[in-house]
Formats: structure tokens, sequence, C-alpha cells
């Protein structure tokens, strides 16, 4: 099995697993100890717990045949709404969202992470059955469900994840093999839906966004802003141009030095440039593009509908992370709050993007055996 692996696939993401944890040391050991007065190594050890179980995950992943996918991932998808109305109820209230359960003090979960590769799972086995895919009624009840699965993460407020979510759900139902007409149709009742749902919530004189949530869409001219809303993004300017081409060298950033919010999750690529400067920064990226080159070059190549549609909602959740993620941290979008794969702090999108790998992994083992 191991020798059916995609090698380029698993170097680069080696590569930049290690890069992740060594930026996450770099970048956290400062607000660590200084802001929280812990162990300079307390968010490198948990990312570390994190990766080796997700490392185990993988492997579990790998051994078994994405037809059993078929039997579990509507429970999965059951499972996944309970968790989102128990955060509700139940969560921990992290920067004003309701999104995490506390797991007994030792570490939190944020189940609108799971809910992303969940549905890719269930999207991928629910639309390769060819009988789900000739009549609007069955093609329009995954995305009704999905649209309440957005809802759900929109009400804890996520607006970052529910934007997310939302491009997963619809970048998927592009390439779903169904004909244009029940294609156009579906999108139009959706619509519909929405709009309706809508009208009916400003009605009732519900906020659709908060003001906090607002003041992101002012995300131009930042450093004008700096001692406000634009300070993340601003201190973010000043990291890259500290940085340059070649960097400080590692471990020799200022800006980590609480000048940087959240500089080891959502802008921890600040970071990187600041101390590894811009040349390796563009190797970076470089190695991140050329996995999804390769999830791409899987889908083509998958033998199975359900193989295929696995690995492009795959591309097109990694790839939306990178663009909005980076989006938000040049300034050319409004921050949202979403993590860059591989090197932001985080252990449930970790455990999501290696087990999603790990599912790309496995559809193309099921290719090379006939499968």
């Amino acid at each position: 099995m191991l020798k059916k692996l995609d090698k380029c696939l698993v170097i680069c993401t080696i590569i930049l697993l290690i890069l992740g944890l060594v930026m996450i040391f770099s970048a956290s050991n400062v607000t660590s100890y200084m802001k929280y007065a812990k162990s300079p190594y307390y968010y490198f050890i948990r990312q570390s717990i994190f990766l080796v179980g997700s490392i185990i995950l993988s492997f579990i992943i790998l051994r078994f045949d994405t037809k059993k996918y078929n039997y579990i991932s509507f429970l999965l998808m059951l499972a996944i709404i309970g968790l989102l109305v128990g955060v509700l109820i139940y969560g921990k209230v992290t920067n004003s969202a309701r999104s995490w359960f506390n797991v007994f003090g030792l570490f939190t979960l944020q189940p609108s992470e799971f809910a992303k590769i969940i549905t890719i799972v269930w999207f991928s086995c629910y639309y390769s059955n060819k009988n789900n895919t000739k009549s609007l009624r069955k093609v329009l009840f995954p995305l009704i469900l999905s649209l309440g699965v957005a809802l759900l993460i929109a009400l804890q407020p996520d607006l970052g994840t529910t934007i997310l979510y939302s491009g997963i759900v619809f970048t998927m139902f592009l390439v779903i093999p169904i004909s244009k007409k029940i294609k156009r149709n579906s999108f139009i009742g959706l619509l519909i839906i929405l709009v309706i749902g809508l009208l009916l919530l400003l009605n009732n004189g519900v906020k659709i966004l908060f003001d906090r949530q607002l003041e992101r869409f002012n995300f131009l001219n930042p450093c004008e802003r700096i001692y406000s809303t634009g300070n993340q993004v601003c201190n973010g300017y000043i990291a890259i141009n500290n940085g340059g081409l070649l960097g400080k060298g590692l471990g020799n950033s200022t800006q980590k030095y609480l000048y940087l919010p959240e500089a080891y999750t959502d802008f921890i690529f600040a970071i990187v440039v600041e101390e590894l400067g811009v040349i390796i920064s563009l190797v970076v990226l470089f190695l991140m593009f050329l996995i999804l080159w390769r999830i791409f070059l899987i889908a083509k190549r998958s033998k199975t509908i359900r193989g295929s549609l696995l690995c492009y909602g795959i591309f097109w959740y990694i790839l939306l992370h990178i663009l909005i993620n980076l989006g938000g941290l040049l300034g050319l979008m409004p921050l949202t709050g979403v993590p860059l794969p591989f090197l932001s702090y985080g252990g449930s999108y970790l455990m999501c993007l290696i087990a999603s790998l790990a599912i790309v992994l496995r559809v193309d083992i099921e290719t090379k055996k006939g499968n």
C-alpha cells in the first residue's frame, strides 16, 4: 500500500508540516510566555500532539476502501449537525464566537472544521449514485441540508467558516456530473430559498451581520486604521516589509512581540516572510500549489465518480483556505479568521487537513489497484 502512495504529494506534505511546526514555535513562544504566562513550548507541544494523532488517523483512513464511505457518510453528516447544534448551547466562547467544545479542559474541538470534510465525503457518495442525479428533488436535498449547516455555523457567529463552507459546497456542485437543466434549476431553486430565508429574517428584525463583522469589510488602507480595525493587517505589512528577500533569520521576528495579534494562527505567513524572506516564502507557496496540482491529477485519474468528487472537493477545500487566508493578510479582502494550510496553529484544522490528504492518497491507491 505504501508503495502506491503519491511520492510527490507525501514528500511535499511532510516538508510543509515540519516547517509548520517550526514556525508555530517561532511565532508563538513570545505570546505564550509574555501574554499567557505559559511555557514557550506550549503551542508547539500541543500542535505536535495533534500532528501525531492526525498521522495515526491518516493510516487508519488509508486502510479503508472509499466504498465504505457510502455506509457512514450520511450518519456522519447527521452527527456533525447535532454537534453544531450542541456547540451553540454548550460551546466555549472565544473571540466572540461560540465555536468550540472544551474537551475535559485538555483541548478544544471545532465542529465546523469537521463539517467541511464530512460534507465533501457525503456529497461525493451521494452524487456518485446515478439515481440521486436524475430528479431535481433528489439533487436539491444535499444542497438544502448544507444550507442548514451553513446557517448553524453563521449563528456561532463565524462568518469566515460560513463563507468557506459555502464556497466548498458551491464548487463541488459545479463538478457534479448531472444534466445542465437540473443543475440550472437547482441553482434557481436554492436562490429562491435563500432569498425567502433572508427576507423572513429581515422582516423579523434579525441582524444578518454584527457590527464587528461589518467593520471587516472596510479593509482598504489598513494602516490608516492601525489603532483600530486595521491593526492586524498593517502589522502584517510591517512584518513582510521587515523580511525583505532573505528575511531576518529564524526566530528573529520583531512583530511577534505582541505587535501582530494571532501571529501563530491566521497571520503566520507574515512571520514566515519576516524571518525567512520572500524567496523562501515563495518556495513554500510553490509546495502548496504543487500539492494542489497532484490532488487535481489524482482526481482526473480516478476511475470512479466518488473518487473524483472526493479529490475535487479536497482540492477546493485547501485552495479556498489558501486564497482566503492570504487575501485577508494582504488586505485584498476582509479578514475572516481562516487558517493557512500546513502552517497555522489549530488542532481541529490540522486533523481535518491530514485526514483529507489521506483520503486523496486512498483514492490514488484504489486507482492504481484498478478499483
